[in-house]
């Protein structure tokens, strides 16, 4: 199974932006769909974004929408994030879609596996 190595975050002022990448240790993302989720301090993981094998379709959860864009080359997937919020602070991961259970959907994470360890976002007001 992959493992996904996520990097790209830190510190960054409201309004500002960040690039957050993911790769797979060991080999390519191959065609995997993939997503991005965080989990803020205290709260549940919450799905953020995905993007299919192609790279040709992304999703967004409602509350990223216009200001998150992902993204993917042969090698990595990003998740370009913009317009930063203090209430966008929160650990992101990665995740390869691995699975596409009857009635699921982009954003639940069972179907999605090789999460890595996360890489922090802090937005200051």
């Amino acid at each position: 199974q992959v493992q996904l190595v996520e990097s790209g975050g830190g510190l960054v002022q409201a309004g500002g932006s960040l690039r957050l990448s993911c790769e797979a240790s060991g080999g390519a993302l191959s065609n995997h769909a993939m997503g991005w989720f965080r989990q803020a301090p205290g709260k549940e993981r919450e799905y953020v974004s995905a993007i299919s094998g192609s790279g040709l379709t992304t999703y967004y959860a409602d509350s990223v929408k216009g200001r998150f864009t992902a993204s993917r080359d042969n090698s990595k997937v990003y998740l370009q994030i913009n317009s930063l919020k203090p209430e966008d602070t929160a650990v992101y991961y990665c995740a390869a879609r691995i699975s596409y259970s009857y009635g699921s959907d982009w954003n639940d994470p069972y179907e999605y596996g090789g999460w890595g360890q996360g890489t922090q976002v802090t937005v200051s007001s």
